[in-house]
């Protein structure tokens, strides 16, 4: 397997999490390891310690890291141990003990395993906190001017919020008691194939609260002008203003439905959408590569959550690839700031900025390693990642790549 860049970045142990506590159980980080396939992809850092007390607030990747050269192989360290039977039922004051991990399988002991308190909840492979925003109330469809829609509100009013009424056109068969979300369209992801051949386009529009783009007419994308007919549009991110219950069908000369809107709910407006409530994902994930290889170019970083064209660790990052591609809840990407094209100064001389401008000569600089990101959801088209760890920020445009991709 393809060693890492030189420059990933370390985590350091936090001061008291290598304490040993006597009524914790112990797991043995990787007994019975007699693959050596496994054991090189798999490397210890060298600093590692001999055990770990597991805190509240760490993660699976957050442990793995402090461990392991490749954070993203925590699942096969749990999974090689036969006393983990379900790697997401790790729990604070566990102690994980990485001792034996140097020595021959046969010359490990075996586990000894005592229970622990079970107080705290278990491990997230990903802090939960940071994604579950996006777990819940974003969703990315292939178009919204036909889905059921915001037509009126009580009392003629602007806006509404807690407790107060919606009528929704088009939703028709909606039943007393049947909950759904309203949300909003706030940004596009279209993709284009540029006709000089030399990569894919992507790009992210906002949109106004009617779902139109704020700036459509034309764009430029990497200094070549776009127009807006012929792209691919990705698909339309829609974010969850509101939760409501139906309290009225249609029926009786009525013609819209009637949502009371609950709990912990923004301004509903008119114009809004409304889907279903029931948008079931799995909070766990494992970590791993892409299904497979993807053409240079094509999966790229469309935008950065917050409306910014940087981020960083912990940053939740929309992607230009999905399920189409092969890319499900798990996969690992590393993060690569495409490499300048530049004038070779020395040939054409340092004083001729004429020149530079004019000549298409210009020699390809490799890229440079930013990160890693792991995506936790999946559309047929796009899906969202967090930055797990980097060196370098993470921008709108950087190309995705292997986890173990070294240029």
């Amino acid at each position: 397997m393809a060693a890492m860049p030189e420059r990933i970045p370390e985590v350091a142990p936090t001061g008291g999490r290598h304490s040993r506590r006597g009524r914790w159980r112990i797991v043995l980080a990787s007994t019975l390891l007699v693959l050596a396939t496994w054991a090189a992809a798999a490397e210890l850092r060298a600093d590692h310690p001999e055990t770990y007390v597991v805190q509240k607030g760490d993660t699976l990747w957050d442990i793995a890291a402090r461990f392991l050269q490749k954070p993203w192989l925590w699942p096969e360290i749990w999974q090689a141990n036969p006393q983990i039977a379900n790697p997401h039922e790790i729990y604070p004051g566990d102690v994980v003990s990485l001792a034996y991990l140097d020595r021959a399988p046969q010359a490990r002991p075996q586990a000894v395993v005592a229970p622990g308190p079970r107080i705290e909840a278990p491990l997230p492979g990903v802090p939960l906190d940071t994604v579950r925003p996006f777990l819940e109330d974003l969703r990315v469809v292939d178009g919204f001017k036909n889905l059921p829609y915001v037509v009126g509100l009580e009392g003629d009013r602007l806006r509404v919020g807690q407790g107060q009424l919606a009528y929704a056109a088009n939703l028709s068969g909606a039943m007393p008691g049947e909950r759904y979300a309203i949300l909003r369209p706030t940004q596009r992801y279209t993709h284009r194939h540029r006709t000089d051949g030399c990569c894919d386009l992507f790009r992210s529009d906002d949109l106004d609260e009617r779902g139109r783009p704020t700036f459509d007419a034309a764009a430029f994308w990497d200094g070549v002008m776009i127009l807006d007919d012929g792209r691919d549009t990705l698909g339309y991110e829609l974010v969850r203003v509101a939760n409501a219950v139906v309290t009225r069908g249609e029926g009786n000369g009525v013609e819209a439905s009637t949502l009371l809107i609950e709990g912990d709910s923004g301004d509903v407006r008119i114009g809004d959408r409304i889907l279903s409530a029931t948008d079931a994902y799995d909070p766990r994930f494992f970590p791993h590569p892409p299904a497979r290889q993807l053409d240079y170019g094509r999966a790229k970083v469309l935008s950065v959550s917050g409306m910014r064209s940087v981020g960083g660790p912990h940053d939740v990052v929309a992607l230009s690839v999905g399920s189409r591609e092969g890319v499900d809840n798990g996969t690992v990407f590393s993060i690569w700031r495409p490499g300048s094209s530049v004038v070779d100064k020395v040939r054409y001389g340092y004083d001729s900025p004429a020149v530079w401008i004019a000549t298409t000569d210009r020699t390809r600089l490799p890229d440079e390693f930013a990160g890693h990101a792991m995506v936790f959801r999946t559309f047929d088209k796009v899906s969202y990642a967090l930055v797990m760890d980097g060196v370098k920020p993470t921008r709108v445009g950087d190309e995705l790549k292997d986890p173990d991709a070294t240029f």
